[in-house]
């Protein structure tokens, strides 16, 4: 009977051990180290505009064992930066991103496509200009490793999509030629725990 009990104790222990082990962890945005940025035509294929947002918060939730997590994120608007000040102060105009009325873009999602215990898209959505539209993003490069520097817990991705802004209401230049398709290039690192 004791060795029946101990044996029972000894698989409760190993399952609850496992389940433990199997919890999503959180992590959270590190902004110095997460940068969405984007492609955008100017005149109908005469240059490609580059720029990134410079402020971004969130957390991300990872379960490798489960093959799950999710994304949430949300990105200043007012941190817009195409290098041209000119330009950032137009891109904050009512006359396209509207910032004052649309002070941030939130990004929601769930990993999804797992291989190798590694997520390769989010299924997920874009608010932007006040629209919220379905967005998947393609996930280059993923990986969760110690920071060698700071010695914490960090995941990191590069991931891609192309957007139509035209889809969040954000048509400036269309009626001198701009093509409305955006290429968006995101790096994310998020820290354990923080």
């Amino acid at each position: 009977m004791k060795i029946r009990t101990a044996f029972l104790a000894s698989a409760a222990a190993s399952i609850i051990g496992s389940a433990a082990l199997a919890a999503p962890v959180t992590y959270t945005i590190d902004s110095n180290h997460t940068y969405p940025s984007f492609e955008a035509d100017h005149f109908g294929g005469l240059s490609t505009w580059r720029g990134k947002l410079n402020s971004t918060s969130g957390k991300i939730t990872y379960d490798a064992q489960a093959q799950s997590g999710t994304v949430d994120v949300k990105v200043d608007m007012a941190s817009i930066d195409f290098g041209n000040d000119k330009l950032n102060d137009h891109a904050k105009s009512p006359e396209i991103f509207d910032v004052a009325k649309y002070p941030t873009a939130t990004y929601t999602g769930k990993l999804a496509g797992f291989k190798g215990g590694k997520p390769t898209e989010v299924d997920g959505t874009l608010e932007l200009h006040g629209v919220t539209k379905p967005v998947k993003l393609k996930i280059d490069s993923f990986l969760c490793k110690q920071n060698p520097m700071n010695k914490k817990d960090t995941c990191g991705a590069n991931a891609s999509a192309t957007i139509n802004r035209e889809d969040f209401g954000v048509t400036y230049g269309k009626s001198f030629g701009f093509h409305q398709e955006v290429k968006l290039e995101i790096q994310v690192e998020a820290v354990k725990g923080e």
